[in-house]
């Protein structure tokens, strides 16, 4: 990844990422910053809706735009300073998103660029429509993210937990089982 100048980026200049979107995406999301609205994660309740199905959050879908200005453009070293939004269409799980990046505007004495920020569905709809501001970093930054190593600390890191998650959910089915006549006695 390069991270570019204000001197490196020109008017027009554009970048993007698409992503299919996973439920484990949405359920990590809305986990990580606590949006507990049922729209999101319970198909009960979102069948009750106008969409009938869960949705991602809209700003989900946003973090996408995130991920282009930070990898892509400007990219490494890029300081997000402002973003206006309209959220246009529901993004559901299954949706390919291309979240796209254009340079609008470049305010070189001030290091700010002004993109344009959309992101549309795998149909071509646009499902989210704004404006961002940004400070590309001063000096060219050339990042190579160590994929691995990140792996795999993560893995060290989360895996105790999802093993303790595994002996719940165990625990949890043997507690449930009926213990009754024909069945077999739980442990003493």
């Amino acid at each position: 990844m390069i991270g570019r100048t204000i001197d490196e980026l020109a008017v027009g200049d554009a970048a993007e990422v698409s992503r299919v979107v996973t439920a484990s995406d949405i359920a990590g999301f809305v986990d990580s910053v606590g949006d507990r609205n049922p729209i999101h994660s319970n198909p009960a309740f979102a069948a009750t809706t106008r969409f009938g199905e869960p949705i991602a959050p809209g700003i989900w879908t946003a973090g996408l735009i995130s991920g282009v200005l930070g990898t892509r453009l400007p990219g490494p070293g890029t300081l997000y300073e402002t973003q206006e939004l309209r959220f246009l269409r529901p993004v559901r799980v299954g949706d390919t998103i291309t979240a796209r990046v254009e340079v609008v505007d470049i305010l070189r004495e001030r290091n700010r660029v002004r993109v344009k920020t959309t992101c549309v569905n795998q149909l071509g709809e646009e499902v989210l429509a704004g404006e961002a501001g940004v400070l590309p970093p001063r000096t060219t930054i050339s990042y190579v993210a160590d994929e691995l190593r990140v792996a795999g600390l993560g893995f060290w890191v989360l895996q105790p937990w999802a093993w303790a998650v595994r002996a719940l959910l165990l625990w949890a089915t043997w507690a449930a089982l009926p213990f009754g006549a024909g069945s077999p006695s739980p442990p003493r």
